[in-house]
């Protein structure tokens, strides 16, 4: 209980931390931060369609996040969220373009089935080299994720049949009996690109958080990543909990990608770079401190400013970019939780020696009065 408070107050304080060197900037280059913040906000919730384009946003981090948790669990740092993300994004619209008149109650569940598969065997692949060879999954990861990037980009230009492309930097967008888009989540929101991925990326925090803390196989990829060698010594496989674990991570990555694909563009074009997913998904778990309701929280947070970013500088005139610096400040706070631990145990020790001095000062004045009254008795 106190190590989810402590994460929880470094959290938070990261927040506030990010927020303040925010509004620094903003009034070093003469910007008024208060009218900045005031945009954001209403930015992303000004109206119904910001306020589906913010859990847009969230749906593929949620994802990713618990990707990353469930990697970092087992004690591997799985950099890879972007290429697996890209893996499942690509297989899916290729898959439902392929096969435009597939029932969509068979349709999608393949479709989902397989973008998901694809997240995993990218992510199996690292975790397998890491438990056979000893390999860094660090560099594995970071090398495979130019892999996917490629690969995705040279399926779509030379790979994909020429009748389900607009272009060769785009395909078609996939058809109804494909899309994770629901008309009266449309229509609720304004016309945002919400789908039912929100549904289900909220079913998969609890899907993980049982598997993770419930089940012997969570039971088994903890106890590896705590300790490999009492693991191994008490009968379980390393190897395969390695290879399982970053599966799993590989799935749910490959998973957002799916949704982003059906959900979200309902196609598939030429990417410059990896799909930021992944890389704020990271930021997400690391903000989240790996709880299941923290990674919700952040994934929220992080939206908010994504897309209450976007209308800052009609608003207040703020540039869009002040954004990135107030959530690459917010992710220095978390990695620099040392600092905001010690800045807490400070505040503590002040707080202890002024009661004590209060303790101390009152007990004395109680000792005077007692004096006081001896002598008047007298």
């Amino acid at each position: 209980m106190t190590t989810q408070k402590n994460s929880f107050s470094v959290a938070l304080f990261s927040v506030i931390f990010g927020l303040i060197i925010g509004a620094v900037i903003m009034l070093v280059f003469g910007y008024n931060p208060i009218l900045g913040y005031v945009a954001l906000l209403g930015s992303a919730f000004g109206s119904m369609q910001d306020i589906g384009s913010v859990l847009t946003q969230m749906t593929p981090l949620i994802l990713t996040a618990l990707g990353f948790t469930v990697a970092q669990t087992a004690g591997f740092f799985n950099i890879g969220l972007s290429g697996q993300a890209l893996a499942g994004w690509v297989g899916s619209i290729w898959y439902a373009l392929t096969f435009p008149s597939m029932p969509v109650y068979f349709m999608i569940p393949s479709a989902i089935i397989l973008g998901t598969g694809l997240g995993a065997l990218a992510g199996a692949i690292p975790g397998w080299l890491r438990a056979q060879f000893g390999a860094s999954e660090v560099i594995v990861t970071i090398m495979m994720n130019y892999i996917l990037l490629f690969l995705g980009n040279n399926i779509l230009q030379n790979t994909m049949s020429k009748g389900i492309k607009v272009s060769a930097e785009t395909t078609k967008q996939v058809g109804a009996n494909a899309s994770l888009q629901m008309k009266w989540l449309t229509e609720l929101t304004q016309g945002s690109s919400i789908s039912s991925g929100i549904f289900i990326s909220l079913i998969m925090i609890v899907v993980v958080w049982f598997v993770m803390t419930r089940t012997t196989l969570g039971f088994e990829i903890r106890a590896v990543g705590l300790n490999s060698d009492a693991a191994k010594y008490a009968g379980m496989s390393a190897k395969r909990n390695a290879v399982i674990a970053m599966a799993i991570s590989g799935g749910l990555a490959g998973l957002a990608g799916t949704i982003e694909g059906l959900g979200n563009y309902l196609n598939f074009f030429t990417q410059n770079g990896s799909p930021s997913i992944g890389f704020d998904g990271m930021a997400v778990a690391l903000l989240g401190s790996s709880s299941y309701l923290g990674i919700l929280a952040a994934a929220a947070i992080f939206s908010v400013l994504k897309i209450g970013g976007l209308g800052m500088p009609m608003s207040s005139g703020v540039p869009f970019e002040l954004v990135d610096i107030v959530t690459a400040s917010i992710i220095f706070f978390v990695g620099a939780s040392y600092l905001i631990k010690l800045i807490q145990v400070r505040i503590k020790a002040m707080d202890d020696k002024a009661a004590t001095n209060a303790a101390a000062k009152k007990e004395l004045k109680a000792s005077q009065l007692e004096d006081k009254n001896q002598k008047g008795g007298e």
